[in-house]
């Protein structure tokens, strides 16, 4: 039997209490692979200070990197470490908005943003909310009952409902191109939205539906953020085929 010893705790927190490590973790939440010099610029640091904070992440299990020839590119270790940072960020309190630039910044995530690989804010609660409404899903009614919740949290994963996808569902991701990743990820895993408190898809179909709205260019990735813009052509596509007008 092997004896575990005590958990550390001080020596993750800490990974997070510098403030430039934590903006870049925050910039590598948008589930992109960046590289030094896009994470430097994201936390208002030098690419030589950047380096050392990488490398403590990266030792610290919170970061994993990938090297296309000379070049390194950084990315989220795992889908924990993303709802980690998605928790934290609950119980963080906010920072106060300065600057139209601020506000328009924290407009942008509320409206659509990514959480780690698939949809959140408004688009991605409003998404889900359709599919059930639609009987496309089953299983829950995609709301957060605050008094009424077992294991679920804000900003966590959910674990009080079992959402399942039905015979339409499947036709009706079949239709739009939907490409579901090979694994032994869950097929549906649903996520308490951090700004709207309400349910929005995870797992392999929160994830494929996230590529094919990119695919499709319904959505557009804004730089060095996890903001999605809503473009013309997927306002389109969100009335046709979900009934939802979130730019109304």
């Amino acid at each position: 039997m092997t004896v575990r010893g005590e958990v550390n705790l001080s020596r993750v927190g800490e990974l997070f209490a510098d403030r430039a490590r934590s903006r870049i973790l925050m910039a590598l939440h948008s589930g992109k692979e960046l590289p030094a010099s896009t994470l430097a610029s994201e936390a208002g640091i030098s690419r030589s200070t950047a380096s050392s904070h990488l490398r403590k992440l990266h030792e610290g299990g919170m970061i994993a990197v990938t090297e296309y020839g000379r070049n390194r590119y950084y990315r989220l270790a795992s889908a924990q470490v993303a709802e980690v940072i998605e928790k934290l960020s609950e119980l963080a309190s906010e920072e106060p908005i300065r600057s139209l630039r601020e506000g328009t910044k924290a407009a942008q995530l509320s409206l659509a943003r990514t959480c780690y690989d698939h949809l959140a804010g408004r688009l991605g609660v409003s998404v889900m909310q359709s599919m059930l409404r639609q009987e496309l899903l089953c299983g829950g009614d995609g709301t957060y009952h605050r008094l009424k919740s077992q294991a679920d949290r804000p900003a966590s994963a959910g674990r009080d409902h079992d959402y399942r996808l039905t015979p339409a569902g499947d036709d009706f991701i079949g239709s739009l191109g939907v490409k579901l990743v090979p694994g032994n990820r869950p097929l549906i895993r649903y996520c308490i939205d951090w700004t709207e408190q309400n349910h929005h898809l995870a797992g392999k179909l929160g994830r494929g539906l996230f590529e094919c709205f990119l695919e499709q260019g319904w959505v557009a990735q804004r730089q060095s953020s996890r903001a999605l813009k809503i473009t013309p052509r997927g306002s389109e596509a969100l009335l046709q085929h979900f009934g939802i007008d979130l730019l109304a």
